[in-house]
């Protein structure tokens, strides 16, 4: 009985195991979100509102805070949440378990959704996804002090197509220009395997969201150096076969030898979606990507406070 008992749990195992990869497969965030749920809890973080940014399903905001908050507390500092999915995948409703990792370290946490290349359409191709994640900035800025955040206090970060969308968007003053907004207000910015050097485009989901544009290497974050961008923290696993780890590499030398400031950390045995798991439950115990993320995030600071000095510079 022992036997047939041990070898039924063992079968009940490798079930389940393929059937979480399996999911995983089908929507890997939307099971990481599952997963933290049951076994995280809520960690005291609450939906507080889903916004929409624009015309289109995909562009929306969704904002996560404390439970219970007295109003009279100070503002929260500002996380400000990009998905990936190689800018044709992804929603940020099935991304509750990076609120419900931040919540705690005492954030306000805004999850960005924008337009997606997709079943053929063009809806996402680029500069759309700048666009999105830009408004949806703006609007944080404008708004996130009814949900007990700080305007002032704003970092922005994201994983992979994400990570992308806001390194461009604090690299280059015309996203936020354009909206009146100033880019060097945002107090930090926070990439996870991040693709920043991928011209000329070799993979389908580059082609496909990039390809129709004749923007060609000014797509590129390497492109747009200067010393005065937002602080940034890269984090990429040196394992990463999906986006090398050479994008951070590259990307941080020349920040830092441009004279601005960005901050590398590399993970030998990580590969492209570890980062993005260690911030869900079970896992964030056992590493130190949420402290890592939440330290930098509470100690940044904007270049500049003044919101309209570079809107001029709108191409």
């Amino acid at each position: 009985m022992f036997l047939w008992a041990l070898g039924a749990l063992v079968l009940i195992l490798i079930v389940g195991g393929i059937a979480l990869q399996i999911a995983i497969s089908r929507n890997g965030p939307a099971v990481l979100s599952g997963v933290d749920r049951l076994t995280g809890g809520s960690g005291g973080a609450a939906l507080r509102a889903t916004i929409s940014t624009g015309e289109h399903p995909s562009e929306k905001l969704i904002i996560w805070g404390p439970e219970d908050r007295n109003p009279n507390d100070p503002p929260l500092p500002v996380l400000v949440f990009v998905h990936g999915g190689s800018w044709r995948s992804g929603d940020p409703i099935d991304y509750g378990f990076i609120s419900r990792a931040f919540v705690p370290e005492g954030f306000v946490v805004a999850l960005v959704g924008y337009r997606l290349v997709k079943d053929g359409t063009p809806d996402g191709v680029y500069p759309a996804m700048l666009e999105d994640t830009a408004q949806a900035i703006a609007i944080v800025r404008d708004d996130i002090e009814q949900y007990g955040g700080d305007p002032s206090r704003i970092t922005i970060a994201g994983h992979s197509a994400g990570a992308y969308n806001v390194v461009m968007t604090a690299l280059e003053h015309q996203w936020l220009g354009r909206l009146g907004k100033d880019a060097n207000a945002i107090a930090g910015v926070i990439g996870l395997s991040g693709p920043y050097d991928f011209f000329p485009y070799d993979s389908d989901s580059t082609k496909a969201a990039f390809g129709p544009s004749d923007a060609d290497e000014a797509t590129q974050p390497l492109n747009h150096i200067r010393a005065d961008a937002p602080p940034m923290l890269l984090i990429h696993g040196e394992k990463d076969a999906l986006v090398g780890v050479h994008n951070s590499q590259k990307l941080a030398a020349a920040i830092n030898e441009a004279g601005g400031a960005a901050t590398l950390k590399t993970y030998p045995e990580m590969t492209h979606n570890d980062p993005l798991i260690s911030i869900a439950a079970p896992w964030r115990g056992n590493r130190d990507i949420v402290e890592t993320i939440a330290d930098f995030a509470r100690n940044a600071k904007p270049a500049k406070q003044n919101e309209t000095a570079q809107a001029s510079e709108v191409q």
